[in-house]
């Protein structure tokens, strides 16, 4: 039996691979289909929004005076034609996706921040032809205090300490602390991993009121299942970069070039703020400014202290450096607090925090500074 299990298991996890890239492939172009739709509406292109809709397709509206207000598509694109090429104010967002076979579900999210709006669309999508078209949209809108500024958080997609099986991941209370706190105070957050996609949480407790009511929310559940790459983002639309911790901080995020770049243009091209918090803060250790110095040179910052590891602990053996250590030997200063006390430090653009606790310190600090320097 042990000959006919191993026998069938490669034919088995490539079998997986190919459903997974599969559905990667058919998810690209649901995407692509929806920000043909985002692009066409934001910046005045009838023909563009006509690429993503079935020429038959239906929106289901509603005005004051008609509760279902049924506009085909031939109707809506018309709304488009003055000023084409032209940015009208509405800032739209993909939220999710769900796929089954030739079917998709959708639902982007578009705000006019001057109008203190934000409309929701769902969309019913089908691939028609080999291509994916929106055959039937509907959208409903409230007051919104969304202002259309993004934050980037960053995360890691390492599942284990280094090269061990020792499993860890990102400080789920951490991304839900920052995340919620921002999002209250009408910014967007957006993730981005060395790999994108799925990533490996860790430290969830459902006893917590707050992070329970974000675990059983499907849209942020989405947006971690689905972080960006590095090459999907564009630096100018962020005010902010925030380094999540947790085990899978100190692997694959701080030397990945291509965040480091994003971080120091968002930095010094955008005037905006890096941040971080506990072993996040391996993330801003080797950063260095177009000048060629380290960041963290002549900077009071925080993290968790490299008293607090376990020496002893096998996951410890794994680190791949020292994050006090690093930032004292490339001149920053270093401070902290006990254990469970919230500690933030704040040197100029540099907003950083000790631990899980610190992190509602820390964003409430970046939007403080965000907001003194509009």
């Amino acid at each position: 039996m042990k000959r006919i299990v191993l026998k069938f298991i490669p034919a088995i996890f490539f079998a997986f691979q190919a459903i997974a890239s599969f559905a990667q492939s058919e998810q690209a172009l649901i995407e692509k289909c929806l920000q043909n739709y985002l692009d066409g509406t934001s910046y005045n292109k009838p023909d563009t929004i006509s690429k993503a809709f079935y020429t038959e397709a239906n929106l289901f509206l509603s005005t004051k005076d008609k509760p279902l207000w049924i506009v085909p598509i031939a109707e809506y694109t018309k709304w488009f034609q003055k000023e084409q090429g032209a940015f009208n104010g509405r800032l739209g967002r993909t939220v999710s996706i769900e796929h089954y076979g030739d079917i998709a579900i959708a639902k982007a999210e578009i705000l006019l921040p001057e109008r203190k709006q934000e409309f929701m669309d769902m969309f019913l999508l089908k691939k028609i032809q080999g291509e994916w078209k929106i055959i039937s949209k509907a959208a409903a809108n409230k007051s919104s205090n969304k202002s259309g500024k993004r934050i980037l958080f960053i995360v890691s997609n390492a599942h284990f300490y280094g090269s061990s099986a020792i499993e860890t991941g990102n400080s789920y209370s951490e991304i839900v602390n920052a995340y919620h706190t921002f999002i209250t105070q009408g910014y967007t957050v957006d993730f981005v991993s060395p790999k994108g996609g799925a990533i490996p949480i860790a430290y969830v407790n459902t006893s917590d009121t707050l992070q329970k009511s974000y675990l059983y929310n499907p849209d942020f559940m989405y947006s971690l299942g689905n972080t960006k790459t590095p090459k999907e983002i564009d630096f100018r639309n962020y005010k902010a970069v925030h380094y999540i911790g947790g085990g899978s901080a100190m692997y694959d995020v701080p030397e990945n070039a291509d965040i480091q770049r994003i971080a120091v243009q968002v930095y010094e091209d955008n005037n905006g703020i890096i941040s971080s918090v506990c072993h996040g803060t391996a993330g801003i250790a080797h950063l260095k400014t177009k000048d060629g110095k380290f960041l963290v040179a002549g900077k009071t910052v925080s993290g968790w202290p490299d008293s607090y590891e376990d020496a002893k602990g096998e996951y410890f053996k794994h680190f791949p450096f020292l994050i006090q250590k690093t930032i004292e030997e490339r001149g920053g200063i270093f401070k902290f607090s006990g254990r469970a006390n919230a500690h933030v430090e704040k040197d100029g653009r540099v907003i950083t925090g000790q631990n899980f606790q610190s992190s509602r310190g820390v964003a409430l600090k970046i939007i403080e500074a965000l907001e003194n320097n509009k």
